[in-house]
């Protein structure tokens, strides 16, 4: 699926987005007949409004959009992508004074309301084709919106067809398009090059645990990216109840994230030394599945007491966070759909973030409001360090007592990095209801953020 700018036709219409709030001067500008027509329409410049507007001879002669209120706009994302679903079919050239960075936002949501996943069944988007405005750039709008295409593919995909191999060979077609390589290390190796808790988290599954290794670039800081690659989660023998279950193919929402936010880097050519670490495994139950009780010990040497088999997560990431510490990059950034303590803090919309480095924060808040993806910092609590450390051995990868579990699940990684500086993100990656630019179902979360704060965060 390809979602892009229009082109102009003899049949392309003006379309006027109009502010609720400044609807009145706006119409009383308009000649008497459309004054008429937008008021037999019931139009009223609300979000969602979309009339389709005759001129003298009775042919289209424009369409006006609404904007809503400040008030309404704030407890919505991409305004327009609302009238897009309510337009019919046709080449619309919009006609507004919205600043630079909300066009850009807006023009995404609406190249995104032409998504459809539809590799099991005959659907599609909406069909209204939108013209490139002038001011924006639209060949970088257009990457997004590939990249965030490839992110929903990945997490609607169940897990019969997004496996561990289904998700490497994502991984390689992706460094393929943009000449970058790919390296796996399956199975057994993993234990023969020092990833014993992947190996240990994915050795019950059909398909061999892996460490996919993608690298990209030649010059410029160096950024590593390390995403939560569990394809499917049953809790291990920790076992999830059905309920709990429903949803886990999307677990490998990390992987899916950090692979757009590589798209988009790759697409766009930002001057960085690009490394993307993604363990992928299924949580699996088996006679050879890793138990409660068990002790670890990780790549970087420290054991970890496994208190909660369906705590997996944590486990993987850590083993390909002290790898990517080891080659000491400008930043190292995780992304990975690890607690439900995030989403009871901050619910679906909100993207949690870890760092130490309160400049970097400030930098994503901003970017991440002008791209309309929206994050919340979280805070790496020290004094939580002591939930985090057991009796028997170094960590523990479930604390009990149910307090702080995003925090505890970040400082837990924390401790894998000791070398980089080091972000956080515990997303969600799915959209639970319908909404203007976001269908029902996988979700990116902070890669455009991240794509427009990278080059204040690396100094490119």
């Amino acid at each position: 699926m390809s979602l892009h700018f229009a082109t102009r036709t003899e049949t392309t219409l003006p379309l006027h987005v109009v502010d609720q709030d400044g609807f009145g001067d706006w119409q009383a500008e308009q000649p008497d007949a459309i004054r008429g027509w937008l008021a037999a329409s019931g139009f009223t410049g609300a979000i969602g409004q979309a009339v389709l507007v005759p001129g003298l001879n009775g042919q289209i002669e424009m369409a006006v959009a609404g904007y809503g209120t400040t008030k309404t706009r704030a407890r919505k994302r991409f305004i327009l992508a609302a009238a897009a679903q309510a337009l019919p079919k046709g080449t619309y050239d919009l006609i507004s004074d919205l600043d630079a960075d909300t066009l850009a936002a807006e023009c995404f949501g609406w190249l995104m309301t032409g998504y459809a996943f539809d590799r099991y069944k005959d659907v599609s988007g909406a069909k209204a084709g939108l013209l490139a405005p002038r001011s924006v750039d639209a060949q970088r709008i257009e990457a997004l919106a590939k990249a965030e295409v490839l992110i929903r593919d990945l997490v609607n995909t169940p897990a019969s067809d997004m496996g561990p191999a289904q998700l490497q060979q994502a991984a390689e077609v992706l460094a393929g398009e943009y000449g970058a390589s790919c390296d796996t290390i399956i199975g057994e190796a993993l234990l023969e090059q020092n990833f014993p808790m992947i190996h240990a988290v994915g050795r019950a599954s059909d398909q061999a645990p892996r460490l996919i290794d993608m690298r990209w670039g030649t010059s410029g800081p160096k950024l590593t990216l390390v995403g939560k690659g569990v394809c499917f989660d049953t809790g291990g023998l920790d076992l999830k109840p059905a309920a709990g279950m429903a949803l886990m193919k999307k677990d490998m929402g990390g992987s899916a994230n950090v692979l757009g936010l590589a798209r988009m880097i790759m697409a766009l050519e930002l001057p960085v030394q690009l490394r993307v670490l993604i363990p992928a495994v299924e949580n699996a139950v088996a006679g050879n599945a890793f138990r409660p009780g068990d002790i670890l010990t990780s790549r970087k040497g420290l054991t970890v007491e496994i208190n909660n088999t369906d705590a997996e997560g944590r486990l993987v990431l850590a083993d390909a966070l002290a790898l990517a510490d080891e080659d000491a990059p400008d930043l190292i950034l995780s992304m990975a759909t690890l607690t439900g303590a995030a989403r009871v803090a901050v619910g679906p919309d909100l993207a949690p973030f870890y760092t130490n480095d309160d400049a970097t924060a400030q930098i994503l808040s901003a970017a991440a409001t002008k791209a309309v993806d929206p994050v919340w910092r979280m805070p790496f609590h020290d004094p939580y360090e002591a939930m985090i450390e057991p009796a028997y051995a170094d960590l523990d990868n479930a604390p009990s007592g149910g307090f702080a579990g995003s925090i505890t699940a970040a400082l837990f990684l924390r401790r894998f990095v000791t070398t980089a500086p080091y972000m956080h993100f515990d997303i969600y990656s799915w959209q639970p209801t319908k909404a203007p630019g976001r269908s029902k179902g996988g979700f990116g979360q902070g890669p455009r953020a991240l794509i427009k704060a990278l080059p204040q965060m690396l100094g490119l």
